[in-house]
């Protein structure tokens, strides 16, 4: 459960020189520690398990990693102490700082105390497309020379990483609802202070910390009411979720989407085989045309959250307009990996039913006359639960042929309460749409690869990387 306000930060030393993270090869983890070194922090850290691409990544940077958890891991005497959420309160480490008195942060903690100070924040929230409309975000200000720093959750094309430190006043940071650590039960975003925000959507997610959709809108309200009567606060106006959040605002609300009620809507929208081509209005003002590299209707409201946040902050509309089209989009939002024998393979994040939706309306958008495999894994917390067992088979339904892999399982998971993947196999089949239960990610390259052919779309959806899934069906491909 939410805790009702975040902590007060603990006192900390006046000088901190030594940090070390708990949980340091986590996306999330593994980033802090390269904006802390770059920082011209000593750093280290420990994890159960390293292995790449982080372990490589932290590995060129000089970042010593410890192998499992234990107290003489603290030996060096760190100044700070961040620990991830995926400690306990009876992690090794996180109890022998306390006990010699050594101050722990959670990662937002880390990034508002030292890195947000004299800088305007800009957050983008929502339970879907906070990656995409952040990294488009930061590449508009990078474009109109405003010279942003970021943190965002995934790779950036533009920029090849999920970071970066600049000297202008932005600071770009995709805002999770996800909580902070055992000691600090509240949502990342209630700490990162914002002046400008976006709330994209709000749907039920994290089923593992939020008992249900009424909670989550409660955190989304809480976050609208941090914005300062300055600030400014743009809302997806399709969306009444978002909308109801917003009113616990004290600062200008406005609204962008597909709706003609919107103060930032499209008038006009083409879908090509590149991306999109819309005519946007702000305020009944013609805005122009704007080439987007990103196919789907959803990111063209990915966009417009992302082109009002930079208007807001100051980069010109023109500056804006002539960046889009070079635009990279982050890795494992429909990513092409390879194309094979010209069988064009992409990489998803894809694994709430909203977001495969969208994914695969996108792609078949992409391409109308393709047959379009659905390769799904239920990795996240929420997907591998039973709360969407009847919302994944309409999700598919641009899919020619689905296939599932079965739910990964934690050491310490029971059955209880988990998706039923052989009913959803049932569910699909009884629509019309092939479907078949593959559990292993090599028994699904050897069944699909000999019934590919020239022109087919492969979308392998999964909230990790799958087990090498698309590289293991482009070898295969290849050979």
């Amino acid at each position: 459960m939410t805790a009702p306000r975040r902590r007060d930060t603990p006192s900390l030393p006046p000088r901190i020189e030594r940090v070390h993270l708990i949980g340091i090869c986590g996306t999330g983890m593994g980033a802090l520690a390269g904006m802390l070194k770059d920082s011209g922090y000593a750093v280290q850290g420990s994890d159960k398990g390293a292995y790449p691409p982080m372990s490589t990544w932290l590995a060129e940077r000089h970042i010593d990693i410890m192998t499992g958890f234990d107290p003489s891991h603290l030996d060096g005497d760190p100044d700070l102490v961040v620990v991830g959420n995926v400690a306990r309160r009876d992690n090794p480490e996180a109890v022998e700082a306390e006990r010699r008195g050594i101050p722990c942060l959670s990662f937002p903690e880390v990034i508002r105390t030292l890195f947000l100070k004299d800088k305007t924040s800009l957050i983008v929230t929502g339970t879907h497309g906070k990656t995409t409309t952040s990294a488009l975000l930061a590449w508009l200000l990078e474009a109109a020379g405003l010279k942003p720093s970021f943190m965002i959750g995934g790779v950036t094309g533009n920029f090849d990483s999920n970071f970066k430190l600049d000297q202008g006043d932005p600071f770009v940071i995709e805002g999770d609802e996800y909580d902070s650590a055992f000691f600090d039960k509240v949502p990342k975003f209630w700490h990162y202070e914002p002046a400008l925000a976006t709330i994209n959507n709000i749907e039920f997610d994290h089923a593992d910390i939020y008992p249900d959709i009424a909670e989550i809108e409660r955190v989304f309200a809480r976050f609208a009411a941090l914005l300062p009567p300055h600030g400014a606060l743009w809302v997806n106006g399709d969306d009444p979720r978002a909308l109801t959040a917003a009113e616990a605002a004290t600062c200008p609300v406005r609204t962008f989407g597909l709706g003609p009620d919107n103060d930032l809507h499209p008038t006009e929208i083409v879908h090509t085989p590149s991306g999109v081509t819309s005519r946007l209005c702000l305020d009944g003002n013609d805005l122009g045309l704007f080439e987007s590299p990103l196919p789907g209707d959803h990111n063209v409201r990915n966009l417009m959250g992302a082109l009002a946040l930079a208007l807001a902050q100051g980069a010109p509309l023109d500056a804006c307009r002539a960046a889009l089209p070079d635009f990279k989009s982050v890795k494992k939002r429909q990513e092409l990996k390879g194309s094979p024998r010209g069988i064009l393979v992409y990489d998803d994040f894809a694994h709430h039913p909203t977001a495969v939706r969208e994914t695969l309306r996108a792609i078949r958008g992409r391409h109308p006359d393709a047959r379009l495999w659905a390769i799904f894994e239920a990795k996240s917390n929420t997907s591998r639960m039973a709360i969407f067992q009847d919302d994944y088979p309409p999700a598919f339904e641009d899919a020619n042929a689905v296939i599932l892999s079965a739910p990964w399982r934690q050491e310490t998971s029971s059955d209880e309460g988990r998706i039923d993947i052989p009913r959803l196999v049932d569910a699909l089949r009884l629509t019309g749409t092939p479907a078949d239960l593959i559990a292993d990610v090599e028994a699904i390259v050897d069944h699909l690869a000999p019934l590919l052919s020239p022109g087919d779309v492969v979308v392998g959806m999964s909230g990790s990387n799958f087990a090498g899934f698309h590289d293991r069906l482009i070898a295969r491909l290849t050979t």
